[in-house]
């Protein structure tokens, strides 16, 4: 499985989109200042990802989320949907160093 991540810095409040195979190492490389994009924004929380079968198609979700209509469709459709869920359930804005696994899909959907 390969992934596609939104991250949001606790110090800046700016997002970083990327695309690993390996999450839980990942952001564990961008919280201990290994990733040169990353480091000046320590530390980061995961705020959205998705997994893809192909690192071709995590790769190119990744690239769409940085474009200017990607950035418009992350915003309004993942970004604000994470926030304002942490928000109802009483999280608070620390960051979160800890991955959750990802769910088995729904076969009735």
């Amino acid at each position: 499985m390969f992934y596609t991540y939104i991250l949001l810095s606790s110090k800046s409040h700016l997002f970083y989109v990327g695309s690993t195979k390996d999450l839980k190492t990942r952001l564990l490389l961008h919280n201990s200042g290994q990733v040169k994009a990353t480091k000046p924004n320590i530390p980061w929380r995961l705020v959205w990802y998705c997994g893809f079968l192909t690192e071709r198609e995590a790769k190119d979700f990744e690239q769409y989320l940085k474009t200017g209509s990607g950035r418009a469709f992350a915003y309004k459709r993942l970004i604000s949907v994470a926030l304002a869920k942490d928000f109802s359930q009483g999280r608070k804005s620390s960051p979160k160093h800890d991955v959750p696994k990802p769910k088995a899909k729904d076969s009735h959907a």
